[in-house]
């Protein structure tokens, strides 16, 4: 088996850090140390001095080829993935979603059809329920079973992708039976749908309507009272991409009841303000979203609450739509936009600049919000640290090279960024897959279509 020694690099855990080597034998790690040249010969050595060393971003919120809205997502599994090593994520977990009155079986099958033989990176999958009953429970032990621990559930989306309560219910008992972890979409989809109809009543048909129609409140109703579901079935809970100030205060009251709830939040509720909306010529259809864009303010205190532990993952729910052609479906009725947008190649280099360079978290803090904290939420007991026995899945990075977000130079397949012209502070060089070199001095080197493997994740661990 090859060996590559790394070498003189910064190395970052979410605990610790120090100067000195790598050794990688095949696809694991095999030796950390200090001077490993003077005990390990190697076939190639990787010079990484002046840089941080850290492991492979893992993305826990990605939906590649996803159709949605009479369209589907820009990005497939391989383009997606591609971009992901780009930008030093080494490992997804996506979303199947079950169509209502099938099985989850069904959706799972179509998911590895859409993964398989296409991903360059390694992949996961969480299994959207949308329609729990007797049947679909029965389904689930095997799920969890064949490594599918995680189910993802929705509070909007009536008529499509919405569970009522009785179903959530039925669901958190079921998977935490067998050892699984529940997600949820928390926006009330009663409120939305209302304000929808209000607005395109009143023909306001413009982008900043459909972030109007999603106001924090019904963010917050919904985290409210899915967190209470949860204690009263005594279940973890995994709450995705929330955005707002409004469910994090309603989150850290009920860690006082010593509540097993996980947050996610994206970059994208980090950095941009709802000013988007405004932006002419139907610019602001890039940022539309759910939940959307919100205030300053809201930056704030994800912010704090990341630094703080009340945030412990960073995602993207990547799910680019192309400007034209897609999102310009909604033209004339914000309703009609796709929603969604792309950012599996940014994250680690935008939350490291915008994050780390600005003071706003430390290095550790990056490390465990990007890396580990995903792997050991979601049982991925191989990725997300540097240890000798893990996946030598590893991100050697200049923590001072300037460069710029384009759309013209990112590797997304989709024809617009929402951090366009963003000059960013830390760079991805090189990154390794499973011991492989995947990217090197920036460039796609050695990726080969469906190189990626699926990750059969472990249980829950009901004791973080």
């Amino acid at each position: 088996m090859k060996k590559t020694l790394i070498k003189n690099g910064h190395i970052w855990s979410a605990v610790d850090d120090f100067f000195g080597d790598i050794l990688v034998e095949g696809d694991k790690i095999v030796a950390m140390g200090k001077d490993l040249a003077k005990s390990y010969s190697a076939d190639e050595v990787i010079d990484a001095e002046g840089h941080y060393i850290f492991p492979g971003g893992i993305d826990a919120h990605t939906h590649m080829e996803l159709p949605f809205m009479g369209t589907k997502a820009a990005d497939d599994f391989e383009t997606g993935t591609l971009a992901g090593l780009h930008g030093g994520t080494t490992s997804i977990i996506d979303f199947a979603i079950q169509t209502q009155g099938n099985s989850l079986s069904d959706c799972v099958n179509t998911w590895h059809e859409k993964a398989g033989g296409k991903s360059v990176g390694d992949y996961a999958f969480h299994c959207a329920v949308t329609d729990y009953n007797e049947k679909t429970a029965k389904e689930i032990p095997g799920l969890i079973a064949g490594g599918i621990t995680s189910f993802k559930t929705f509070m909007a989306y009536k008529g499509a992708l919405m569970i009522d309560d009785r179903m959530m219910l039925g669901l958190m008992g079921t998977v935490k039976e067998h050892g699984g972890l529940v997600t949820v979409h928390a926006e009330n989809g009663d409120i939305v749908d209302t304000m929808v109809d209000h607005y395109k009543s009143q023909g306001l048909l413009s982008p900043k309507y459909h972030a109007l129609a999603h106001p924090p409140e019904a963010e917050g109703e919904a985290v409210s009272r899915v967190m209470d579901l949860a204690h009263y079935k005594d279940s973890p809970v995994y709450i995705v991409h929330t955005s707002c100030r409004d469910s994090l205060e309603r989150i850290k009251k009920n860690f006082l009841r010593d509540q097993r709830v996980f947050v996610e939040t994206c970059a994208q509720y980090l950095l941009l303000d709802d000013s988007v909306y405004d932006k002419p010529n139907f610019e602001g259809a890039k940022y539309v979203m759910s939940p959307p864009i919100r205030k300053k303010d809201d930056q704030a205190a994800l912010w704090s609450s990341l630094q703080c532990g009340h945030v412990h993952t960073v995602a993207t729910d990547h799910c680019p739509f192309n400007f034209h052609g897609q999102k310009d479906m909604g033209k004339d009725d914000f309703s009609k936009i796709p929603n969604g947008a792309a950012g599996i190649e940014h994250r680690m280099e935008l939350i490291f600049s915008e994050g780390v360079k600005t003071g706003r978290i430390t290095m550790n803090k990056f490390v465990e919000v990007m890396c580990s904290n995903p792997a050991s939420i979601f049982g991925l007991d191989k990725k997300g640290t540097l240890g000798i026995g893990k996946d030598a899945d590893i991100v050697i990075f200049d923590p001072n090279q300037k460069h710029t977000i384009s759309s013209k130079s990112h590797h997304h397949n989709v024809d617009s960024s929402i951090f366009e012209g963003w000059e960013l502070t830390g760079k991805v060089r090189t990154v390794l897959s499973r011991g492989k070199v995947v990217v090197r001095d920036g460039a796609a080197d050695q990726v080969e279509r469906g190189q990626g493997e699926f990750l059969k994740r472990k249980p829950f661990n009901y004791s973080l």
